[in-house]
């Protein structure tokens, strides 16, 4: 006869295994998604000309894009911060999603060349010379260990 504490153990090790298959199932389920988007996205890409006005992380509904995209993007997405890039493309200043991975390699008050699918950048290259980078902020964690290497200490 099993113990109630073996039987305990028992149950959780299934719930465990069970969680498990079904975070393996909705993973795959998700990346076939993303590919399916992503050739979505590659398909529909245009390289444009544009000159970067601004950049900041703000919500959809204060970044002024038209309505339809922000009654088409889900609800929690929403409330969340976006890369917005707002650019002037020709004679027209339009507003950019932009995707994270770039973001930060996006110069401001330059003129760049962009992949655009739609209003979503993807890529940016540089179209006269090459992009400088702004610095990366360096964190408190960072500077700590830095300024202890300095004096010696461990």
């Amino acid at each position: 006869m099993l113990k109630p504490w073996h039987i305990v153990l028992i149950v959780i090790l299934v719930i465990l295994i069970a969680a498990i298959v079904a975070l393996y199932i909705l993973g795959k389920r998700s990346q076939k998604k993303k590919e399916e988007q992503e050739a979505q996205i590659a398909a529909a890409a245009q390289t444009i000309s544009m000159l970067i006005i601004d950049k900041k992380h703000m919500k959809l509904k204060d970044a002024g894009l038209p309505a339809a995209i922000v009654e088409q993007t889900p609800k929690l997405l929403r409330r969340s911060k976006m890369p917005i890039v707002k650019a002037k493309v020709g004679p027209r200043i339009m507003t950019f999603i932009c995707e994270e991975a770039i973001f930060d390699s996006i110069p401001t008050k330059k003129e760049v060349k962009a992949v655009v699918s739609g209003l979503y950048i993807t890529k940016v290259k540089g179209l006269r010379g090459t992009m400088e980078q702004a610095p990366k902020k360096s964190k408190f964690w960072q500077k700590y260990n830095e300024i202890k290497r300095q004096r010696g200490m461990k």
